[in-house]
């Protein structure tokens, strides 16, 4: 690999700086270092952050190739920002065995575009009734740390306990998709005055904070990790922050499109806003991102969750749940949190690349930009404004909210090892 310089960027949006990468690694920060045989990127104006990590991605391969695969997912999770994204377990098979596991983490060695960590699941075939192979799991090439049974709750009490006390021995974490099934049945947008007047069954707020409430309890009883999936009102965030002025190992995650949208949307009956948990209130979204900023939810996550033409373009009731988010991610974030001044770029490094590659234990990711780190990098044009165009994307799938909206920011350049991923804002 031929050495890189990046002249003139804001590292964490700070004064401009030069750095140099050789090989692999950073070789060198500081200003006006010598170029000598680097191939130079003039990065004036741009932002340098750490290369972004996702906790939770649908890459749908194995089983649902017609809607992403890894290649595909990691082609776009690149093209956003991303150096390694958290592969999410609700594949066909399900991803409850090593061997599962180990095929999703090849597929990820093999794109070359991102490192792809398998999230294993919690319960066998995502049932609920039975605990999956967790250590043989973690014990396989892949060395899965998160499981999860997202798109399902784990309701029963005593699986989770028991997960929370399996994960426990090896520094495991479960992520919990906070569902309680029976207050949900049927349910098709949030609960409340807009589902009242078009008629819409409810999803109600206290079915995601009642199982966070015991959940958090429960990590509270075991001494183990829990992490909260795709945290969406204002309810669950009070429930999180007491968690944690306990003491207790709690940590969340919330999605980009939970930070910019509301169930007013839902108005329209376009199924692109179909979503779960599904899209709150103003009130829930303001206090989503003021949970983030201080804090109280950990990372910005995407739950991109590719679906096929057919699955959307349909009417609401029969349509899929989901929204692709891996290469608008970092877009929504400068306009909900940086353009209102909530974080500055050292924040929204800390909240998408150094805290979800802390929770997930993820080795070389999430690393300070400095000299012998390795040169995982996302360069970012933050004065750039442009309308999204789902047919420019790299995903196999479409289903993005924000088709012909206006959002600012654009990733120029990122760098996996040293290897330039994306260039001038095109897919190496």
């Amino acid at each position: 690999m031929s050495k890189i310089l990046i002249r003139g960027a804001k590292v964490l949006g700070g004064d401009p700086q030069d750095v140099l990468i050789d090989g692999e690694t950073i070789a060198a920060v500081g200003t006006g270092l010598d170029a000598g045989a680097a191939t130079v990127i003039e990065a004036a104006g741009q932002v340098l952050l750490p290369g972004l990590v996702d906790l939770h991605t649908h890459l749908r391969e194995p089983g649902r190739e017609d809607s992403e695969t890894v290649l595909t997912g990691t082609r776009a999770a690149a093209a956003g920002g991303f150096t390694a994204v958290h592969a999410m377990a609700n594949t066909f098979p399900v991803a409850d065995t090593a061997g599962v596991v180990e095929q999703v983490w090849r597929l990820g060695k093999e794109s070359g575009y991102c490192d792809v960590q398998p999230v294993g699941a919690v319960t066998v075939g995502l049932e609920g009734k039975q605990l999956a192979e967790l250590g043989a799991m973690h014990d396989s090439a892949a060395g899965v740390k998160v499981f999860s049974d997202d798109g399902k709750c784990v309701d029963d009490a005593v699986i989770m306990r028991r997960a929370l006390e399996y994960v426990k021995a090896f520094d495991g974490v479960v992520a919990q998709h906070a569902q309680e099934p029976r207050l949900t049945e049927g349910a098709q947008m949030n609960e409340g005055v807009v589902s009242a007047e078009l008629g819409l069954g409810g999803w109600p707020a206290v079915a995601e904070e009642s199982i966070i409430a015991r959940d958090v309890l429960l990590a509270a009883h075991v001494g183990s990790r829990v992490h909260i999936c795709h945290l969406s009102t204002a309810g669950s965030v009070e429930i999180v922050r007491w968690a944690k002025s306990k003491g207790w190992n709690v940590t969340a995650e919330v999605t980009p499109h939970h930070l910019l949208l509301t169930d007013e949307l839902v108005r329209s009956y376009n199924p692109v806003y179909k979503v779960n948990p599904p899209l709150r209130t103003e009130a829930d979204v303001m206090a989503l991102r003021e949970a983030l900023a201080d804090g109280t939810i950990d990372c910005v996550a995407t739950d991109h969750a590719p679906h096929p033409h057919e699955d959307k373009d349909c009417e609401w009731a029969a349509a899929a749940m989901g929204m692709v988010g891996l290469e608008t991610a970092l877009s929504v974030v400068q306009q909900t949190m940086v353009e209102t001044g909530l974080l500055d770029w050292a924040g929204v490094a800390d909240r998408m690349s150094v805290r979800p590659a802390a929770i997930g234990r993820l080795e070389g990711h999430g690393r300070p930009v400095s000299a012998g780190e390795p040169a995982n990098l996302t360069l970012v044009d933050p004065a750039y404004r442009g309308e999204v165009d789902p047919a420019g994307f790299a995903s196999r799938s479409r289903n993005t909210p924000y088709e012909g909206r206006e959002l600012p920011g654009r990733v120029t350049h990122t760098f996996l090892r040293g290897r330039a991923t994306v260039v001038d804002g095109k897919l190496a």
